[in-house]
Formats: C-alpha cells, sequence, structure tokens
C-alpha cells in the first residue's frame, strides 16, 4: 500500500515512515501542506496521513482542497494531530478527514484505521 505522510516534524516523519516500512508500506513524505497537495496529485496514494498543524497550507484546507479536486477526492485521509482539544475530530472530519488519530501515535490503532479505509 501507497501512503504519503504529510508532516512537517521531522522527528515524527522519520518515526512513523520507519514504523510504516517495517509493516511493508511504501511511505512518501511531504513537510508541508502545499507539497503534500502536490505529491497527491502526482503519485495518487492508496491513503494519506496528514499532520493538522502544517507550514504554507494547514492540514484543514489541505484536505479540503484534495476532496475538492476530482482526481483526489476518493483518497482516504486520516487527521493525525497533538491538539486533541474538544472538536478537533469534528472539525478535521467536516474539513473532509475520513477519520482521525491524535499523537502519540498507536501503530496498531492507525494500522486498523487504514485497513477500513482502504478496502
Amino acid at each position: 500500500m501507497n501512503v504519503l505522510l504529510i508532516e512537517d516534524n521531522e522527528l515524527n516523519r522519520d518515526m512513523l515512515k520507519r514504523r510504516l516500512e517495517r509493516k511493508e508500506f511504501i511511505v512518501s513524505c511531504a513537510e508541508d501542506g502545499q507539497s503534500g497537495i502536490d505529491m497527491a496529485k502526482n503519485e495518487m496514494p492508496d491513503i494519506i496521513l496528514l499532520d493538522l498543524s502544517l507550514p504554507v497550507i494547514d492540514g484543514w484546507n489541505v484536505a479540503r482542497k484534495l476532496k475538492a479536486d476530482v482526481n483526489t477526492k476518493d483518497i482516504p485521509i486520516i487527521a493525525l494531530t497533538a491538539h486533541a482539544m474538544k472538536g478537533d475530530r469534528e472539525k478535521a472530519l467536516d474539513a473532509g478527514c475520513d477519520d482521525y488519530d491524535t499523537k502519540p501515535i498507536n501503530l496498531e490503532g492507525l494500522l486498523d484505521k487504514m485497513h477500513k479505509l482502504t478496502v
């Protein structure tokens, strides 16, 4: 499965990328929202893991733009955030994300969500 990880924090990005690759995923990474949009359109991944606090274009607007584009609207998006405030899940889902997970990432829980969205 091809995964696009859009995450600006280098440590979080590298750690999650390595963990997913150990589980046989092919992972591409973007460091900001605009790069993530461009990569999603060019690579057409099976799923997108999207940090919400991104430079250039924040994660909520990345989700809105990808879901508004006929070519990328069907790619499942899981929002990832360290800011687990009341209402954040609903805000992410309203922006077009298909699911939501909080950091630090529970890998098994995330893998379960990924599987449900891609079968």
